[in-house]
């Protein structure tokens, strides 16, 4: 797909992982990026919404930056991801600090080709899927893949970090 190439889906190819990049219209105006790839993608692709996952960046009690990947429909347990990375608490990291650390603008944070990689938690229900969608770099494209090579290419962590 022309114009897909993003440091997310280069690390993809370079890594010799299979892949497909899907792409939808991306409305400036959405208040939610996640639900937007839920609603533009999930029917479309036959797939549940727990296999769309979105990107967040935390900040550990220590200070430093890490990324939480969960099913867009669920909610992130601060404590969960904390507790997973080793740290007592976490909280959202700052916009602007998340974006120049990864490298990406919000709504298009990818947990491939970061600028710095970034201590990685994936939730638990990955697994339960063949394949999974997460951002490929850029709002309004996704990465369908396997998500134990989203795992092994992210150095992730598997734990339960949704809340409820």
């Amino acid at each position: 797909m022309a114009g897909s190439a993003t440091p997310a889906t280069q690390a993809l190819t370079k890594a010799k992982v299979p892949h497909r990049v899907h792409s939808y219209d991306h409305d400036p105006s959405s208040a939610s990026y996640g639900t937007e790839a839920v609603d533009a993608l999930a029917a479309t692709l036959g797939l549940d919404a727990a296999q769309i996952f979105k990107t967040l960046v935390i900040k550990t009690a220590d200070g430093k930056l890490a990324v939480a990947v969960l099913p867009v429909p669920e909610k992130l347990s601060l404590k969960a991801a904390a507790a997973a990375l080793g740290s007592g608490k976490a909280v959202m990291a700052d916009e602007v600090e998340a974006q120049r650390s990864t490298g990406y603008v919000l709504g298009g944070i990818s947990p491939l080709g970061q600028r710095k990689k970034l201590p990685t938690v994936i939730d638990a229900s990955a697994t339960n899927w063949n394949r999974v969608l997460c951002s490929a770099g850029r709002r309004g494209l996704e990465i369908d893949l396997d998500p134990n090579d989203l795992v092994r290419l992210t150095g992730a962590v598997l734990a339960p970090i949704t809340a409820g």
